[in-house]
Order: structure tokens, then C-alpha cells, then sequence
């Protein structure tokens, strides 16, 4: 049975503002009257907001520290976990069948890269998640999780890209090389993403960012974005944790829905998500770097979890990420997709609504592709 959830969050209601905003490089912009929803100024603050700047997980009674990583750490000396692979893991590929340069209207189809970086393109719109090429998760080249598993397509041949969705600050989902490679190569995609993430990436060359709060919303590349909450954490250095909040993001794309939930442990915001914004054509949620629980559980789900979750948000579709790319914790690379089809087929969910892909694998739903 899962535990009990601190439930003290102060409700907050939402308005529009008199011009909308959005924050941008941490600095308030104007935006159409239809295109922005803000938290009421007379509000109490959002839970998720630490008075004196920062932010906390509002489900948690204790946010993980280091010295739980170095008890991590120790632990796996004493016990050690399954080793890493010494060379790339042959995980099944597929070559990409996505639309180039665009889909129909009516189609929507998503192809996973490796990680957390999705291709969704949801009619003619072509957005991208947590890109990230790199052969590490780190600062350097060298430093850093290495990647076992060869991206799904090169990033030179993506299509023009619209929408690029990122939803935290970790060197796995913020990528220094591929945010400034994707930047040159797509000049006018709108940057979606979490409070304090902008300066980072128009540092990196992004021309257009945008930070939104949890239950934020934005029009951008045609398509509604709105920020939603994730019980995470943030930090690139040992300086700067928890100053920038983690998000996922729910489009509204026509008449289509997608949820990316990022990064996130399994807390009672997937149900509100669910009732407030969804159903959702698509749900992209995370199923890997879960062990050891007593450690992971409040920042990365299990596939039992994710399960969980997908049943909490009622959604029609689930596509698995973040598993199988970088060797982040003890689990084998190869073990969560295999419980996440146990989990799901106990729940009646066949591979046709649990859907695990193969690493460039395109998948249709609706319409297919032309």
C-alpha cells in the first residue's frame, strides 16, 4: 500500500492575468490576454516555493540529502549492484519512420530517441523533449554517466523542429552540446521550460525560452503548453540545488493531447494533472533508474509506479522513456521494461496501450504517417 502524502498544500486558484505573462529569463514578458494563466497575486503562496527563494517537492516530508548519496554510495561498495556494460547494449532498433518535414494533420506519432528525448509530432507540429545526444550525462565529454545505448537517429536528421519541451536542469535531460547544436540548427523553436532554466539555455544559443510555473500555460508553435507538477529536484553543481524548479508539460495540440511528465517519483499531482488537463492521447512517462528505493522512490517512479500513475491520470496510451540509455542507479539497464509488461498485463493493459519502444521506433497512433 502506498504511504499517506502530506496534504497541507495551500490550493491556489488561477486567473487570467491582464495581459498574460510568461517568464522569461526570469523576467516578466507581455503575451496575448488568451495565451497565459498566472497564479492570482493575492494568492497564498504556491507550495512548491521556498520563501526565500528555491523550491521543494510539497508531498515530501524530507527532501533527500548527500549524505544519502554518500550512504548510496557506501552501500554499493559493501553490496555491490550489477555492473555497468563495457560496451553499447544491444537493445532492440528500429529505423525511424516519422513524417518528414511534417504529419497530417490528423496523425500524431512518436519516436524515441534514447532517454527522455521523444520526436512527437502531433499533426503538423514537430516538438522535441530533454534533447540529448551526448555520449555522457555530464559538464564534460568524459565526466559523467556514460551512454550505452546509440541515440535512435542522428540529430542531423531531424525535422524542422517547432517546440522543444525541457523540463529540468540535470546534465541527462539539459544537454550542453545538443541544446547549442539543436539551437543552430533550429533557430526558431520556441523552448518550453521550467523557472531558472532560460538563462541557461540562451546562454547555449536558445533565442526563444520560455519559463513556466506548474499550471503555467503558454501558446507557443501553435500549440498550448501548460507546466505541471513532478517531485524531482534540480541542481548542475553542488551551489545551486533546488534553485531551479522541474516540470512536465501537457500540449494541446488540435484535437490532440499529449502529457510529458519529465522527470518525476509517483506523487498525488498525477491525479489532479489527469482531472484538470487530460485525457491524454499520449502520456510519455518515465519507467527507469529506480534502485535502491529506499534512495530513488521520491524522485524516479518503478514501473510499478509508473502504472500507478498512468491509472491515476486515465489516459489511453503509455510510452515508456528515461531507461535503457545511461546507467544512473543500480537496476540493470535492461530490467524495466520487462517488469513494466508484468505490471501493466496485471492491470489488463496489453502492448497495445503499454507500449515499450524499440530505440528509433516510430509510433503511430491514429492516422498513420505519410
Amino acid at each position: 500500500m502506498r504511504r499517506a502524502w502530506k496534504d497541507n498544500a495551500p490550493a491556489w486558484r488561477l486567473v487570467a492575468a491582464p495581459h498574460g505573462a510568461a517568464r522569461r529569463d526570469n523576467l516578466r514578458v507581455h503575451a496575448p490576454r488568451s495565451a497565459m494563466t498566472i497564479a492570482e497575486p493575492s494568492a497564498p503562496p504556491r507550495a512548491h516555493h521556498l520563501p526565500g527563494g528555491g523550491f521543494r517537492n510539497p508531498w515530501l516530508d524530507r527532501e533527500s540529502r548527500f549524505r544519502d548519496f554518500l550512504r548510496w554510495r557506501a552501500e554499493s561498495v559493501k553490496s555491490p549492484p550489477p555492473r555497468a556494460p563495457r560496451r553499447p547494449v544491444a537493445l532492440p532498433r528500429a529505423e525511424p519512420a516519422f513524417s518528414s518535414p511534417r504529419a497530417p494533420a490528423d496523425a500524431i506519432s512518436v519516436t524515441w530517441i534514447g532517454h527522455s528525448t521523444m520526436l512527437v509530432q502531433a499533426g503538423a507540429v514537430n516538438i522535441l523533449t530533454d534533447p540529448i545526444w551526448s555520449a555522457a550525462a555530464g559538464p564534460m565529454s568524459w565526466l559523467g554517466p556514460r551512454r550505452y545505448t546509440a541515440p535512435g537517429m542522428p540529430i542531423d536528421a531531424l525535422p524542422p523542429i517547432d517546440l522543444v519541451l525541457l523540463s529540468h536542469d540535470h546534465y541527462d535531460h539539459l544537454d550542453d552540446v545538443s541544446v547549442r547544436r539543436i539551437a543552430a540548427a533550429h533557430p526558431g523553436a520556441h523552448w518550453v521550460t521550467s523557472l531558472g532554466v532560460a538563462p541557461l539555455l540562451r546562454a547555449r544559443g536558445v533565442q526563444r525560452a520560455t519559463e513556466l510555473d506548474w499550471w503555467d500555460s503558454i501558446e507557443a508553435a501553435g500549440v498550448r503548453v501548460t507546466g505541471t507538477p513532478a517531485q524531482h529536484f534540480s541542481g548542475r553543481t553542488p551551489f545551486d540545488r533546488m534553485r531551479r524548479l522541474w516540470s512536465g508539460f501537457a500540449v494541446e495540440a488540435g484535437a490532440h493531447s499529449i502529457y510529458f511528465v519529465g522527470d518525476s517519483g509517483y506523487n498525488p499531482g498525477f491525479a489532479e494533472v489527469g482531472r484538470r488537463l487530460g485525457p491524454f492521447d499520449i502520456t510519455l512517462m518515465p519507467i527507469g533508474a529506480y534502485e535502491p528505493r529506499w534512495f530513488m522512490e521520491p524522485q524516479h517512479m518503478n514501473p510499478e509506479d509508473a502504472c500507478e500513475a498512468f491509472a491515476a491520470l486515465g489516459a489511453r496510451n503509455f510510452v515508456a522513456m528515461h531507461w535503457g540509455t545511461f546507467k544512473l542507479t543500480d537496476e540493470p539497464l535492461d530490467e524495466p521494461p520487462a517488469l513494466f509488461r508484468d505490471d501493466a498485463a496485471g492491470r489488463g493493459l496489453g502492448p497495445e496501450v503499454a507500449r515499450v519502444a524499440a530505440v528509433g521506433e516510430t509510433i503511430q497512433i491514429g492516422p498513420q504517417a505519410g
